[in-house]
């Protein structure tokens, strides 16, 4: 008995030491607080401020520094053209119009072709797998490469998992059925649709219910099912595709105006990006305990959440390797941010398959 209560004793008195710690620290942080410096940011997002995952990281991480802040710093976010256009936010902080933004930073792959393997890539990693390369790989660091010629400092801030394959007027029985269609789709995957004969638009979140219902467009894909879900699109379409081939994660950044970001203290920086790790953490959290209950809400309502056939899915990996292959032989960075992430791939895989029991035993009963 007497051993142990030994253990219990010390683990009390370790507990009344880290709550002195805390309590010294929170007194320090009310006096660093005082003295810090005071940020005022106006900050352009390029989704409506409720959509799960993609764009609430950005509510939390504006809460989450006023707490840590003691209120010095105030980043006030902007919805979708209150400011500027979602597409115009990489030119606005560049050109320091705003000092940040927050955004998916694949919208911008029209001028900077890499970006869409730094945001959510077809047959890429899965998440866990992504944060691992870019906090601990060379994901950071190439991606402050790939933005030091715009002048920002670029800040993961955000990741959720798979999107949703699309919505399709009809169950997607054969790659044959994309040629000439009029499809909505973002990223590289949108490359591979216009390989497979599609013409691809891009429009913004906001515009795709109209676009779709107008028929305007005759499939799109968004996001995964709590966003699309948000969106309604269920009201006009019945066939959700699935899996998320061409985007196996998908992340959300703050752009931050390198010269900005300079002039701030030490501490203000260290807060901002603790903050978006924190907003990194919730984004996902929250997106993965929505998409699974808004799936199920799809599938009661009718809705039919078709998973492709082993068969489709191949022959979009092969079509969707050539399309990289090319791209990297057309840019060196993109060849080397794809060799960076298909040698992690490679280890982290064989560390997936022999570690993690299989998929089947997961969810032994879904289709």
């Amino acid at each position: 008995m007497q051993a142990s209560l030994a253990p219990k004793l010390s683990s009390r008195f370790k507990l009344a030491g880290t709550a002195a710690a805390v309590v010294l620290a929170g007194a320090a942080m009310t006096s660093t607080a005082n003295a810090q410096e005071r940020v005022r940011w106006q900050v352009p997002i390029a989704f409506p401020s409720h959509l799960v995952g993609l764009s609430t990281p950005v509510v939390h991480l504006s809460e989450t520094l006023e707490a840590i802040s003691g209120g010095n710093i105030n980043l006030r976010y902007y919805e979708p053209g209150e400011l500027i256009p979602p597409f115009e936010i990489l030119d606005a902080v560049s050109e320091n119009r705003y000092p940040a933004g927050f955004t998916w930073i694949g919208y911008d792959q029209g001028s900077i072709p890499v970006l869409p393997l730094l945001s959510g890539p077809p047959f890429g990693m899965e998440p866990p797998a992504f944060m691992a390369w870019h906090y601990f790989g060379d994901g950071d660091e190439l991606l402050q490469e790939v933005y030091e010629p715009y002048g920002v400092k670029a800040l993961l801030c955000g990741v959720i998992g798979p999107e949703a394959a699309g919505w399709f007027a009809d169950p997607l029985e054969s790659l044959d059925q994309i040629d000439g269609l009029r499809i909505r789709f973002a990223g590289i995957g949108g490359r591979v649709m216009e390989e497979l004969g599609a013409s691809v638009t891009m429009l913004p979140g906001g515009e795709l219910y109209q676009a779709m219902e107008r028929g305007t467009i005759d499939a799109l894909e968004f996001s995964a099912p709590a966003v699309d879900r948000i969106l309604g699109m269920q009201e006009i379409v019945q066939n959700y595709i699935m899996p998320g081939w061409h985007q196996t994660y998908t992340t959300s950044h703050l752009l931050v105006n390198q010269e900005t970001w300079d002039d701030l203290s030490d501490l203000s920086r260290a807060q901002i990006e603790t903050g978006c790790r924190s907003a990194t953490l919730f984004g996902f959290s929250e997106s993965e305990w929505e998409n699974p209950q808004a799936l199920a809400g799809f599938e009661a309502e009718g809705v039919n959440a078709q998973t492709l056939s082993p068969e489709i899915l191949e022959e979009l990996e092969e079509v969707t390797m050539r399309v990289l292959d090319e791209m990297a032989s057309e840019d060196d960075l993109f060849a080397r941010v794809l060799e960076s992430q298909r040698d992690w791939m490679q280890v982290h895989g064989n560390w997936h398959s022999k570690g993690y029991l299989p998929r089947s035993y997961y969810a032994p009963n879904s289709n």
